[in-house]
């Protein structure tokens, strides 16, 4: 692991309200794009306070993306147009393909001291898998492996492969990574990644240096917030670390103490993006007809 990535920007989440009155950290979404592609948004939806999460996210649409939820805290109950219902639990993670379209709703509950969290990502499918049947891999925690890797890293694998272990999601068209990381003081992650795909991490707690060289990243985009990686080397909770496309691996230590980090990897789709509130496809006109049909209802193509 000789060409090690650099940091190319990073950017602190912001607060926003969704659903019908969830209060969250919006690490990134809309105005990001294509800079993550094939990802589109990330919500981290911890709080410690019923009233600003109880309400949940009623029945709404998708189609022409996936949402990957994982839970840390609390519970999810879900239910869909095609009769599926269930619950996302700690640790548990819900892969679901909304493909050619679902409605579907997801209902927060807090813990016994009133806490529910975890994280949202929303990646982007292919023209050619946009109207594809809905699916589901629902993933409970016991299936999901946890190694410990070189430098004191452990790593729950949730999809790709590390130190021999495979995650249980498989089968994803832009080929996923989604591991979750956690070091002790001082400890390192060094993980291959290949050339050309986007890779950025998330820092759920703690913090630490994803940059070998501490060098400041190539840009800074027009509104953002940043930092200069020559003053402020570490960083922080809430923070998203989004790499160059140059290189073959990570490299991430822990600074000052315990850090945990969510690190996602994608293949770039290179196609252009028409997206509005739910639903993602890849012109104006499949937008606009998405729409149409579902106050026609004719949105379904699966039940």
């Amino acid at each position: 692991m000789k060409n090690i990535r650099r940091i190319e920007t990073v950017w602190t989440h912001r607060p926003t309200v969704e659903g019908a009155g969830v209060h969250l950290r919006r690490a990134f979404g809309f105005p990001h794009v294509p800079k993550l592609d094939p990802f589109l948004l990330l919500d981290d939806f911890r709080a410690d306070d019923p009233a600003k999460f109880i309400a949940g996210f009623p029945w709404h649409p998708h189609r022409g993306i996936e949402t990957i939820t994982y839970m840390l805290e609390g519970t999810v109950e879900h239910g869909d147009s095609m009769g599926n219902k269930g619950v996302i639990s700690p640790g548990d993670v819900q892969w679901m393909t909304a493909g050619s379209g679902i409605v579907h709703q997801e209902m927060p509950k807090g813990d016994a001291k009133g806490r529910m969290g975890g994280f949202q990502l929303w990646a982007n499918l292919p023209a050619s898998h946009k109207m594809m049947a809905p699916r589901y891999q629902e993933v409970k925690s016991a299936t999901i492996p946890e190694v410990k890797a070189d430098g004191g890293a452990k790593v729950r694998v949730i999809c790709g492969k590390v130190v021999g272990a495979t995650g249980p999601v498989r089968d994803i068209v832009t080929d996923p990574e989604y591991l979750d990381v956690s070091l002790p003081a001082g400890g390192s992650f060094h993980h291959s990644v290949p050339a050309g795909r986007t890779v950025f991490a998330y820092v759920v707690e703690g913090a630490g240096t994803f940059d070998p060289e501490r060098s400041p990243f190539a840009h800074a985009a027009e509104g953002e917030r940043y930092f200069d990686l020559q003053r402020e080397c570490l960083c922080r909770e809430g923070q998203v670390v989004l790499y160059g496309t140059k290189g073959d691996s990570v490299s991430i230590c822990a600074e000052g103490g315990p850090l945990r980090f969510l690190l996602v990897s994608g293949k770039p789709l290179s196609e252009p993006v028409a997206w509005w509130g739910p639903i993602v496809m890849n012109t104006q006109e499949e937008l606009e007809i998405a729409f149409e049909e579902y106050q026609n209802g004719t949105f379904l193509k699966a039940r």
